[in-house]
């Protein structure tokens, strides 16, 4: 039993925690992170006429889940475009139509089988997308073109090889009407999903998706009740989470922040004023949200530690954490994802830091996370390569990763 001499039995990371109002215990707080995977199933042969737009969850994704819930765990699931304006990249199974619905309502019940819960998350790309892609406008707060010129879109255009350039397809400004066409479509997006069963609704507010771009001030130049000022460009975010608590219930509502992320080109000054004041607002409307999830300030998704801290330097935050936002948001269970392993997790929780940690990557490769990290054991490396599909072979990266045991043997 030597392995095991480094466990962590009585981390306080294995302990139960309440979310929900008190609905959900936990029975630990190893949490899986958002992932976006693409493994989707097309919904209809593609042409280059007629190019399908719409993917479905299939039975990969109903075992990727599956192989990853444990008892009493909390899954986040990857990010669900609520329509096919906001839906980010090929292979990306949303939550819009009911084939769909279907579709992830057998991952839920797999899920709950586990003796697991899940939320779903609902996920808008905004500005950071091409409308080859979705075959409708490009949408975003204000019609700003991508900031670098020369930055292409991750993937060519339906059945093309070549990438285009994000700056050469500027999104429209979202009219009120249009907002409030967006904030309809989550709403509808989030019935479906408490409708199939999923235990509550996060909504993706970070990385430079829509929420965020109404947030930032690079990419919202608005003069309305939208944008201007750092309460103004709260707004479309409070909005969104008041009629989305209407909708499912604010004990089954979360929300996801970035306030110091890079990701898809948010350089937002004033950021400590306006997520502060988001948070203030969402906190005395929403006291009894289900939890709210952070990204480290010091974790980005494309810049290494050090290029990120030379952003922190340049606008004066050199050691700015997450204590703010911690104080602010009181007794709502409050996660944070970036950057976890078997090394740096062990005291955070104890601390009062947070009260749960998320695991990405680390989760792709250790189907059995929660164990190897209870019981001291050694972790997979993951293959980055095979991060984000769609791939001839789906399996690979995805699914045939072993527990412990079977590696071994």
């Amino acid at each position: 039993m030597g392995e095991l001499l480094n466990s962590h039995w009585e981390s306080k990371l294995f302990q139960p925690l309440k979310i929900g109002n008190g609905k959900i215990e936990l029975k630990h707080r190893v949490i899986h992170a958002p992932l976006t995977r693409n493994r989707g199933t097309p919904l209809s042969d593609s042409t280059p006429e007629n190019p399908n737009r719409v993917w479905l969850p299939n039975e990969h994704v109903l075992e990727y889940y599956t192989q990853r819930a444990t008892v009493g765990g909390l899954m986040i699931s990857e990010g669900l475009p609520p329509s096919l304006e906001g839906n980010c990249m090929p292979g990306v199974p949303g939550l819009f139509i009911k084939e769909q619905a279907q579709e992830w309502k057998k991952v839920v019940d797999a899920v709950h089988a586990k003796g697991a819960y899940i939320y779903a998350q609902l996920w808008h790309s905004g500005r950071a997308n091409i409308p080859q892609l979705t075959g409708t406008p490009i949408v975003a707060p204000s019609s700003v073109p991508w900031d670098d010129p020369n930055e292409c879109f991750a993937y060519p255009p339906p059945h093309t090889s070549t990438q285009v350039k994000l700056a050469e397809f500027p999104p429209i400004e979202l009219t009120k009407e249009h907002i409030t066409r967006t904030i309809d479509d989550y709403c509808e997006s989030a019935r479906m999903a408490m409708e199939i069963g999923f235990d509550g609704v996060e909504l993706h507010g970070g990385n430079g998706y829509l929420p965020e771009q109404f947030l930032s001030s690079n990419s919202n130049k608005r003069t309305d009740e939208y944008g201007g000022t750092p309460e103004k460009r709260c707004t479309f975010v409070i909005e969104l989470m008041e009629k989305l608590a209407k909708v499912v219930g604010e004990e089954n509502l979360a929300i996801r922040l970035s306030p110091f992320g890079l990701f898809n080109q948010a350089r937002s000054q004033q950021r400590v004023e306006t997520w502060s004041q988001l948070c203030r607002e969402l906190k005395s409307r929403h006291p009894t949200l289900s939890y709210v999830s952070f990204i480290e300030p010091r974790y980005e998704q494309i810049f290494s530690e050090a290029e990120k801290q030379s952003f922190l330097d340049s606008w004066g935050l050199p050691d700015v954490d997450l204590s703010l936002f911690r104080t602010i948001w009181g007794d709502t269970p409050f996660f944070s994802a970036g950057g976890f392993d078997d090394k740096n997790s062990w005291g955070v929780v104890e601390s009062g830091k947070y009260d749960g940690l998320l695991y990405g990557r680390y989760f792709i490769s250790n189907p059995d996370l929660v164990t190897r990290l209870r019981d001291g054991l050694p972790l997979a490396a993951y293959d980055r390569s095979r991060f984000y599909g769609p791939f001839p072979e789906p399996t690979i990266g995805y699914t045939d990763y072993p527990v412990y045991q079977n590696r071994a043997k």
